[in-house]
C-alpha cells in the first residue's frame, strides 16, 4: 500500500491534494453540523467561493445535506469519512511515524490521529474518539479503571460508547480536584464514565493541592482509604500530559516555585510530578491519588496529548514506558520526530 501511495503521489499529486482536501471538509461538517458555509470556510482558512464548489460536488454526491440551520453529513458521508481513516493514515506516513517512535521511546503501542490540534481544534475530538475506543478494548470483567481530569479526558469520556456485557468494574478517579471547572474534574468524568459502561464508581471528595499536614489527616479517613485502595489496584489508567509551566500555574504555584521548574529543567507534567527532559521526576506537589511509584504496576497505561507544543513534555513522560498506549496528534507526533533527529 505504502509503494501504491507514494507512485500515486508521484503521478498525480494533484489527485492526493484533492483527496485530502475533501475529507478535511466532511471531517469539519461532522464535528461542527449544522454548519453554514462561511464559518466552514473560516474554519478551514480558505475561501467561501472555493467552499461552495466543493461542497456542491459533495451534496451531488450524497455525502451532505444543505438545510436552513447548515450543512450536515449524511450516512453515506459518515461511511466515507470512516473508511478513509485508515487510507489518509497511511498516505501521510503515519505508520511509518507510529514505529519510529514506538521504538525510540519504548512504547508499547502508538496511535497518531492525522492533523494538527493547534490549527484544527476538531482533531480533539478524533483523539477522544480513538482512545475511547481503546479503552473500550481494554476493559474486561472486575476491571478497576482510574482516570485523571481535563479537557482532553472529557473528550475520551464524551466519544466513550455505551456498554452493558462486563461485570464488576469499577471507575475511580486518579486523584483529587483541581480548579473550578466541574465538567472536567476526575470525580465527575469518573461518574460520567461508569455510566456510561454501566460500572460502579466511588468519588474522591478532596483538593488536588494539600498541605503534608492535611494530606496525612484526610488519608486516615476510611471513605478515601477505599478509593486510594481501588486506586492502587487499578488496572487501566487513561490520563493526560501537560506542559510544565502550563501545569504549574493551572496548579497554583507561586512564581518562586515556577521558576524553579525552569531552573530544575522540568517539560512535562502528569498526576502532579513534574518531569525534565531525561525522563526524570525533578519535582512533585502533595497530592492524594496516583503515585508514580505504582505507575510501573498498572498493566494498561493510556496517556492522551496533542499538539506540537506538548512534544517535549510526552516524550518526558512516556519515555521508557513499556506498559504505554500514547494516543497523539500528527502535529505532536512529527514534532517528536524532528526533535529524536537533532539527538541523533
Amino acid at each position: 500500500m505504502q509503494e501504491v501511495l507514494k507512485l500515486a503521489q508521484k503521478l498525480v499529486p494533484e489527485m492526493i491534494d484533492m483527496l485530502q482536501k475533501r475529507y478535511n471538509i466532511l471531517r469539519t461538517i461532522y464535528y461542527n453540523q449544522p454548519i453554514g458555509r462561511r464559518i466552514l470556510a473560516n474554519n478551514l482558512g480558505i475561501g467561501e467561493r472555493i467552499v461552495r464548489t466543493e461542497i456542491n460536488l459533495l451534496k451531488d454526491q450524497n455525502l451532505i445535506e444543505i438545510n436552513t440551520p447548515g450543512m450536515t453529513i449524511t450516512p453515506e458521508g459518515e461511511e466515507v469519512i470512516e473508511k478513509l481513516k485508515d487510507f489518509i493514515h497511511d498516505l501521510k506516513g503515519l505508520s511509518e511515524i507510529e514505529k519510529d517512535i514506538k521504538d525510540y521511546m519504548g512504547l508499547r503501542e502508538i496511535i497518531i490521529v492525522p492533523g494538527d490540534v493547534e490549527e484544527d481544534i476538531t482533531i480533539m475530538r478524533e483523539l477522544g474518539k480513538s482512545a475511547a475506543n481503546c479503552l473500550k478494548s481494554l476493559i474486561k470483567d472486575n476491571s478497576i479503571i482510574a482516570l485523571t481530569g481535563g479537557n482532553t479526558i472529557k473528550e475520551v469520556v464524551d466519544n466513550m460508547p455505551r456498554m452493558s456485557h462486563m461485570n464488576n468494574v469499577m471507575v475511580v478517579p486518579a486523584r483529587g480536584g483541581m480548579g473550578r471547572n466541574l465538567e472536567i474534574q476526575a470525580n465527575n468524568l469518573a461518574a460520567h464514565l461508569a455510566n456510561k459502561i454501566g460500572a460502579n464508581y466511588k468519588l474522591l471528595h478532596v483538593p488536588d493541592n494539600l498541605s503534608n499536614q492535611a494530606l496525612n489527616t484526610i488519608l486516615n479517613e476510611v471513605d478515601v482509604m477505599e478509593v486510594v485502595e481501588n486506586i492502587n489496584h487499578s488496572d487501566i489508567l487513561v490520563y493526560g500530559i501537560g506542559r510544565a509551566d502550563e501545569m504549574g500555574r493551572r496548579r497554583g504555584l507561586n512564581a518562586d516555585e515556577l521558576d524553579n521548574l525552569e531552573k530544575l529543567g522540568a517539560v512535562g507534567e502528569a498526576f502532579g510530578y513534574y518531569f525534565n527532559r531525561e525522563g526524570e521526576i525533578v519535582f512533585s506537589t502533595p497530592t492524594i491519588g496516583v503515585i508514580n511509584e505504582n505507575i510501573d504496576h498498572i498493566e494498561n497505561l493510556i496517556a492522551i496529548a496533542a499538539g506540537k507544543n506538548k512534544a517535549e513534555a510526552i516524550m518526558a513522560i512516556e519515555l521508557n514506558n513499556p506498559n504505554s498506549i500514547l494516543i497523539t496528534d500528527e502535529g505532536a507526533a512529527r514534532e517528536i520526530i524532528n526533535i529524536i533527529s537533532k539527538k541523533e
